[in-house]
């Protein structure tokens, strides 16, 4: 079973192991939805995130790295 756009946290943590050298701090989200495609695991609608799911996954991001 692949990751949703509802599971910030698993992707936050997939993320996070690809891109270790990233500050998600400064990331737009143009990008940040563009990597979190990317992902292998990632299995959805790529066209169904929206801004506050954007903002969870980066904030998981955030809170990954603290």
């Amino acid at each position: 079973m692949g990751l949703k756009w509802v599971d910030s946290l698993n992707i936050a943590i997939e993320l996070d192991e690809t891109y270790p050298d990233v500050d998600p701090r400064t990331l737009n989200f143009v990008d940040l939805r563009d990597w979190v495609i990317k992902l292998d695991e990632f299995d959805d609608d790529p066209h169904h995130s929206g801004e506050k799911i954007l903002e969870a996954i980066q904030a998981a991001w955030i809170e990954e790295r603290e």
